[in-house]
């Protein structure tokens, strides 16, 4: 995996670097600047851009708006942002093309190596990865919305808070103590409630974890 590194402190942006590197990854660039991304990400094409929600010079949503940048002009390029706080809006916005390869962690998981490397690999793989602290917020306020959420049993809403954090069904199967023929069954019928079980393949599962973030408001 290549992977495109923008982090403003030094020191997390040399810790991300050695992580990677030590999980057998490459590191093409690290940088600290939004127009640094899009330049780099641009010619080097990483596998992953890794990138702080919140760069100079303004430090609000600098690296929100470069990675929106990068999937608009290389649809597909996967993206996993980092924050210290909850802004569930901004994974909403880069769901919102219906593709996957995305991810929005708390820095805290930076603490978790091999769990946050796997996220990494996740979201570079075309997959999803989304904090546990974030999707469990969407939950609580999706419960409060009479919209399609409100139509999924108490497991249903279980199965589908995993599915957001980018869990396989051989994942959640074992999270909820339970077979992965039944976590099938509850992942069609989630499919089936959120009206995506004709869209294909593994792109319903993006789409599910977007009506979950616009269910909550997030989109």
């Amino acid at each position: 995996m290549r992977v495109l590194i923008a982090e403003d402190h030094a020191l997390l942006r040399d810790g991300l670097t050695r992580l990677l590197r030590d999980h057998g990854h490459e590191v093409v660039a690290a940088v600290d600047a939004p127009d640094e991304i899009v330049r780099r990400g641009g010619a080097l094409r990483p596998d992953l851009a890794l990138l702080d929600v919140r760069l100079p010079p303004t430090f609000t949503d600098e690296g929100v708006r470069a990675a929106l940048e990068l999937r608009a002009a290389r649809p597909g390029q996967a993206v996993l942002l980092l924050s210290q706080y909850v802004e569930r809006t901004y994974a909403a916005e880069l769901l919102a093309d219906g593709r996957g390869g995305v991810g929005y962690l708390l820095k805290d998981r930076v603490a978790e190596p091999a769990e946050f490397v796997r996220a990494c690999e996740r979201v570079a793989a075309g997959g999803t990865a989304l904090d546990p602290e974030v999707v469990a917020q969407l939950m609580v306020r999706g419960r409060q919305e009479d919209g399609p959420l409100s139509r999924l049993t108490p497991r249903e809403r279980e199965t589908l808070a995993l599915m957001a954090e980018g869990r396989s069904n051989r994942g959640i199967a074992e999270a909820l103590v339970v077979t992965e023929g039944a976590v099938e069954k509850h992942v069609t019928s989630i499919l089936g409630k959120l009206d995506l079980s004709n869209a294909p393949g593994d792109h319903r599962r993006v789409l599910a974890v977007l009506a979950l973030l616009r269910a909550s408001g997030g989109a």
